[in-house]
């Protein structure tokens, strides 16, 4: 089970590390390793978040997540997206920025890190409030229940995690403001684009989010009437879980695609601390992006959330965590090893604390 999930993981491994070698020696296939390596420590928590999301699916959309959507996540984000940067920051035209990343790849890292604020603000937005609605949802399971029974009840107040969320965004703004100010930089000017980028990130998680709920709901509807009928007619009804198909599928898989973009841009940023060259970036954060994809289907076909139940949790802390560490990076510069402990250890815990509750439950029944 392990090998046949993982298969495709291991051959886009072995050609990235060749395609390393053949580019730029025997030094890339140690960029190539050390970026994989990063990419899958800061994203554990999203295969787990993701994994929560893709059980839902029938199987042709799981297999659509496995690949269309690792097309987007390897080429969309890892490579084509900081060109896009470029191209809309630097206001070049794709060629140039092409041309550009492969010739003057010292310039081509600046514009990319300008473009971080911007990047931060949408992607700790989004990020933020799936954490926020998480978090203010009335939950069976509890895993640090004095913390999350109140929180719960506070979240029964309509439109909560918005109005809260729009105010970490407005307080990230004006601190980025008056820092830029204060110090005579060059960014004062970019507190709007922060403002408008984290507005932006909040409308597209309430646009996608919503219309994948709406057609969930539908087909829910559509499922209950049908049992329902099934039970006059004397048939009985199937006691399945309901596998999400047809526009509900679509926007639920749309919105796995915006997640997953959300969580690599901690990776594609912080890659550049380790080299600006983007075809190492594209073939090392590729590779760690397969892997994160193989092991979400791999917790899916193991019902491992299931069987752990505080995993979902630990990874939900996980994404507030990293939210709060984006939007504050746009003012600070903070470690990607401080990002990926704070994850791993978050899911750590979480997981300890499942195989406690599992052991405590089965000494109860016997």
């Amino acid at each position: 089970m392990l090998l046949k999930t993982f298969r495709w993981a291991f051959a886009v491994t072995a050609l990235g590390l060749v395609a390393g070698v053949l580019y730029d020696g025997w030094t890339a296939l140690g960029l190539v390793a050390i970026l994989a390596v990063l990419e899958v420590s800061l994203s554990f928590d999203n295969a787990v978040i993701n994994a929560g999301i893709l059980k839902r699916l029938n199987a042709f959309w799981q297999r659509m997540f496995l690949t269309i959507g690792i097309l987007i996540a390897v080429f969309g984000m890892r490579l084509l997206f900081p060109i896009v940067i470029v191209t809309v920051s630097a206001r070049l035209a794709p060629s140039q920025a092409v041309h550009l990343a492969l010739t003057d790849k010292d310039r081509y890292q600046q514009l990319v890190t300008d473009a971080h604020p911007a990047i931060a603000a949408f992607g700790g937005m989004f990020l933020l409030m799936i954490f926020l609605d998480f978090i203010f949802e009335d939950r069976e399971t509890k895993w640090l229940g004095p913390l999350e029974r109140p929180l719960s009840r506070l979240g029964r107040i309509d439109m909560l995690s918005v109005c809260l969320a729009l105010c970490v965004l407005l307080v990230t703004s004006l601190t980025f403001a008056a820092h830029a100010h204060q110090h005579g930089g060059t960014h004062a000017d970019k507190a709007q684009t922060v403002l408008v980028s984290g507005i932006a990130g909040l409308i597209t998680y309430l646009v996608v989010g919503g219309l994948s709920g709406f057609f969930e709901g539908r087909l829910a509807d559509e499922e209950s009437r049908r049992q329902r009928e099934e039970r006059s007619g004397g048939t009985g009804g199937g006691g399945s879980a309901l596998a999400l198909s047809g526009r509900a599928a679509f926007f639920t898989f749309l919105y796995l695609e915006v997640l997953d973009a959300s969580f690599s841009f901690d990776g594609v940023i912080g890659a550049f601390a380790i080299t600006n060259d983007i075809v190492l970036m594209a073939l090392g954060l590729g590779i760690g992006a397969m892997y994160v994809r193989s092991l979400t289907v791999y917790l899916v076909r193991q019902g491992t959330l299931d069987d752990y139940v505080y995993l979902e949790h630990g990874a939900h802390y996980a994404i507030g965590a990293l939210a709060l560490i984006l939007l504050v990076s746009i003012q600070y510069q903070i470690n990607d090893v401080v990002t990926g402990l704070i994850g791993v250890t978050l899911i750590g815990a979480s997981f300890y604390s499942s195989v406690r509750r599992n052991r405590a439950v089965r000494a109860t029944s016997e």
